[in-house]
């Protein structure tokens, strides 16, 4: 039944999507602020589904034979998460006032840059080839040419179901999660949680 491995798609993207990482953090933080936070959301899931497709269609083994591609994306997202989680700490431990210029940071951005930013976030980790193109690529590359599809639309439904519903729950709720202090205590979270993904890439690096 193509019905298998749809549902093998969905429930094996969301395995890999739902755990909290700097994407999902960074979803989390536009919804919020309720900036851009529909083309954030658009834009993970555009990237989710090519890589997933370039993945199952056979594009997979590419980067699992280049460990020095690797290496660069490795590097690369290191840098971004550190800067970007010394910012966010510095919002957490000194946040501007509402009505100083600039006050606000990414919210005051313009959807240029936030695009820039979302493509950052989410090319710029390498655990993100690792699990579409790798991981789901490799699961969805040994099914039958038929059923290949079907399992590329169960992760792509599973992209979209929960980065529209993780960044529209956000904008829902916004008005309690922007409140100082909750505002403080996501900045400082969204902060700690890009810091430990960075060292973790740099050790990986390391070891590479």
């Amino acid at each position: 039944m193509l019905t298998t491995p749809l549902w093998q798609g969905l429930t094996l993207s969301l395995a890999m999507i739902v755990p909290i990482g700097a994407q999902n953090a960074f979803v989390l933080e536009q919804g919020i602020r309720r900036h851009h936070h529909l083309m954030v959301a658009a834009i993970c899931v555009a990237c989710d589904i090519a890589l997933v497709s370039l993945g199952v269609f056979g594009a997979g083994a590419a980067l699992g034979q280049s460990p020095a591609l690797l290496s660069v994306v490795t590097a690369a997202g290191c840098l971004f998460l550190a800067a970007y989680g010394l910012f966010a700490l510095k919002n957490a431990w000194r946040p501007a006032p509402a009505d100083a210029p600039g006050a606000g940071g990414a919210a005051r951005r313009g959807r240029f840059a936030v695009a820039l930013a979302t493509l950052a976030v989410t090319l710029l980790n390498p655990h993100v080839y690792l699990d579409t193109l790798v991981i789901l690529g490799a699961i969805g590359g040994q099914l039958a040419a038929h059923e290949r599809p079907w399992f590329a639309l169960g992760s792509a439904l599973a992209a979209l179901c929960w980065f529209s519903g993780l960044s529209l729950g956000a904008a829902r709720y916004a008005a309690t999660l922007s409140r100082p202090r909750v505002k403080r205590a996501v900045d400082a979270a969204v902060g700690s949680l890009m810091l430990i993904l960075a060292i973790q890439l740099a050790r990986t690096l390391l070891q590479s």
